[in-house]
């Protein structure tokens, strides 16, 4: 008997089903052995000594596999194929006290039966270069994390943290905030001219392009636009030319880590740390009917581009039975790689291309669904040919000015009958144009000049921060989702409808770093440091000497912010609320239970606090009110009525931009169910709070819900518009419990002026 040792629980009864009795499969469910938790755990002196101590509670875990490591003719190592995975079958192997003979490792890219029998077929030896990148970049956290960390509580305030990584993520945000604040508006004006043909039919829009013969003219005042209106208004249109052209779309690549959790959050809305859990759960495997455990796709932490032989055959012959030859390229598509990317693994793909998502849905979860199909289409566009879009534009002349109008249509779809990559911003689309032809007379029915300021960078998505990060070289594919939770937990970002927006503490923060660490927050410094691990992994340069370089000047930095004692003030956030006690201006604080909003002469002059929501999607299924996002006293999501007190609807469900199609209210999604439901009582379909699925807790445990700890009487924080409202969760311990009872301000609408 073999003993196989992997992380995760689901890994290991998935193997263990492909192999039999022949083998025992056990689990570490994660790391067994780290730093440890209080202290750096590392000895500068003694040439950065790592102090890894067994993690509580790991112990039983130990003895086990100690136990069967003994028994077994031989031990397998199959932690995740990553660096922090080497890095766990090293900490294995010295617990176990195996010889690195003994010692055999096996990597799975994907948790098939063939892969799974291939790989134990051909073990290694354990990556010492692997090891050491871990060990590298773990030392490199902890220098950063516990040296400028007290600086900051010192000088700023208790509690703050600093991070390699999460520090220029963090600047990263700021930087985009006060690009947004100085930005200079610039005034343009467009021109809109209504076209028919002579008889009154086939109307459509064209806009003002440049005199005839020039490129395109590009106004700049009311004086230009008026001058162009003034000039053909009232005068008669004939078209001047009318064109097409073909242009090709080819489809975007299979995914990598970052793209997946840049795709999860605009089409499904997920954030990286819940993709990448969700496909986690799908890499390990899942029960399929008529399957059993399956591992659905390829391993989730991956830059690479690469994709097997054996997958891109299975694609096209899916493509040619369920397409046809005409969807099929002539040769399989290959994608080149960034020159950063370290091609460990394959890109991520379904596993078996012969289990689309359809006939695996109702063995998943709805996330598991979505996010398989996203992933599952994505590798089928990718081997598809390309898509063929014909543009139609008709040149409308009038006084020697031409007005243009495009319209562009599918001439054929290729990839696009399969996948479309999402995008930041939604494209216009345009409306469908007449059939006319050259010299044909127009009737104009109107023109319209318009007034635009051009506008501001947008702020960052967790999307596009991700893209960011990738772009500069700053972290791997496994630190994406960890360092965009880790601002956010840290209260230095937050969401606003989506964006991230960084809040004054992150402000102060960002710029203390900047003053006292400009290393550290440097994006080219961390960049090359991230460079400096790749060669630690590939055996250039050892991990101790590339410690030895950077603390000499970190230590350095450290010792001067010390000793400088000036203090740095945190201030309030602003808000456009004013105190319904005494009318002074509301601020947002942020307490020990995060963020909450104060009156600016608390606590010593006012005692007015409210907690702080957010708007969402949602609309309240008892009065219409919109729903806002709220936290409970215990930092808990929670979601209510912004007319409270006059409406005391509340739920721990996440509300949905569906509607339910009986009675058209919001929907909303328990976290453990697989739909979304109705919570209107007077609709047909509602479903009672004792149907939703909560996970039920021993009333011992004190919690008070969300996160599936739900108390056995307390399954949700009330019931629908019931008395029970009374208790009710809040934002901060320092003030009142209620919930806020103002309307969200009213978002603006873009800078439109129209003048004729």
């Amino acid at each position: 008997m073999k003993l196989i040792i992997v992380e995760a629980p689901a890994k290991a009864r998935t193997i263990s089903a492909y192999l039999g009795d022949a083998y025992t499969v056990r689990a570490t469910v994660g790391h067994i052995r780290d730093l440890p938790k209080k202290g750096k755990g590392l000895d500068v002196e003694a040439g950065f000594a790592l102090d890894y101590q067994v993690i509580e509670g790991k112990e039983d875990v130990i003895r086990e596999l100690k136990k069967l490591a003994k028994q077994a003719d031989g031990v397998l190592l199959a932690t995740d194929p990553d660096r922090e995975g080497e890095a766990i079958s090293w900490h294995l192997k010295e617990l176990l006290g195996l010889s690195d003979e003994q010692a055999r490792r096996v990597t799975f890219n994907e948790i098939t039966q063939k892969e799974v029998r291939r790989s134990i077929a051909a073990p290694r030896k354990i990556n010492y270069n692997l090891v050491d990148a871990q060990q590298a970049r773990r030392a490199l956290d902890r220098l950063v994390g516990y040296e400028i960390s007290p600086v900051l509580w010192r000088r700023i305030r208790k509690g703050l943290s600093a991070g390699r990584v999460q520090s220029v993520a963090a600047r990263i945000v700021v930087d985009r905030e006060e690009e947004i604040r100085a930005f200079a508006p610039q005034e343009y004006w467009t021109i809109e001219v209504a076209l028919t043909r002579e008889n009154g039919e086939g109307g459509f829009t064209a806009h003002y392009f440049a005199p005839l013969g020039e490129k395109k003219a590009e106004l700049k005042s009311e004086s230009e636009a008026m001058a162009v209106v003034n000039a053909v208004k009232g005068k008669p249109f004939a078209v001047h030319s009318v064109s097409t052209a073909d242009k090709k779309r080819s489809p975007a690549p299979p995914f990598t880590t970052s793209t997946l959790q840049q795709e999860a959050s605009r089409k499904l809305g997920y954030q990286p740390r819940r993709a990448m859990a969700v496909a986690q759960q799908l890499y390990e495997g899942v029960q399929i009917e008529g399957h059993g455990l399956t591992g659905l796709i390829t391993y989730m932490r991956t830059d690479s581009l690469r994709l097997s032989g054996d997958a891109v055959s299975g694609a096209r012959d899916y493509i040619t039975r369920e397409y046809g030859p005409e969807y099929l390229p002539p040769a399989p598509r290959a994608y080149k790689n960034k020159a950063a990317a370290q091609d460990a693994h394959e890109a991520i793909r379904p596993s078996y291309v012969e289990l689309p998502p359809k006939a695996v849905r109702g063995s998943l979860t709805e996330e598991q669904y979505r996010l398989y199909k996203l992933i599952w289409d994505r590798f089928i566009a990718c081997q598809m040919e390309n898509a063929v879009l014909t543009t139609l534009t008709i040149d409308a002349e009038a006084a020697g000015h031409i007005f243009r109008a495009n319209h562009t249509q599918v001439k054929f779809p290729g990839f696009i009958a399969v996948y479309e990559e999402g995008r930041d911003e939604e494209d216009v689309i345009e409306a469908a144009l007449p059939n006319l032809s050259e010299g044909e007379a127009l009737r104009q029915s109107g023109i319209e000049p318009l007034q635009h300021f051009t506008k501001p960078p947008a702020r960052y998505t967790e999307a596009s921060l991700i893209r960011a990060l990738e772009e500069q070289g700053i972290g791997r594919p496994s630190t994406y989702a960890p360092t965009v939770s880790t601002i956010l937990d840290r209260e230095y970002v937050v969401r606003e409808q989506k964006h991230l927006k960084p809040t004054p503490l992150g402000e102060t923060v960002t710029g203390y770093m900047r003053e006292k660490f400009g290393n550290i927050v440097d994006l080219d410094f961390t960049a090359a440091m991230e460079t400096d691990l790749d060669l630690v992994e590939e055996g250039k340069l050892p991990w101790k000497d590339m410690l030895q370089a950077f603390y000499g000047g970190f230590a350095l930095d450290v010792q001067r912010a010390m000793e400088d004692v000036t203090r740095v003030r945190v201030p309030d956030e602003a808000t456009n609320e004013t105190c319904e006690a005494c009318g002074r201006p509301m601020v947002v604080k942020l307490g020990r239970f995060g963020r909450y909003m104060a009156c600016e002469g608390y606590p010593n002059e006012c005692r007015t606090t409210r907690p702080l929501s957010e708007p969402t999607d949602g609309f309240c299924p008892l009065c219409g009110g919109t729903i806002r996002k709220k936290k409970s006293k215990r930092g808990f999501s929670f979601f209510g009525c912004d007319k409270y007190p006059e409406c005391t609807f509340m739920t721990w469900d996440t509300p949905q931009k569906t509607q339910c199609p009986e009675c058209g209210k919001t929907q909303f999604k328990p976290r453990y169910a697989k739909q979304a439901i109705c919570e209107n009582p007077a609709c047909s379909v509602f479903v009672p709070e004792d149907a939703r699925g909560y996970k039920k807790k021993a009333e011992s445990s004190g919690e008070d819900g969300g996160g599936g700890k739900t108390a056995v009487k307390k399954a949700a924080p009330s019931k629908t518009g019931a008395k029970s409202a009374a208790k009710k969760p809040a934002a901060s311990k320092a003030g009142a419990e209620k919930p806020a009872a103002r309307k969200p301000a009213a978002s603006k609408p873009a800078s439109r002026t129209k003048k004729t």
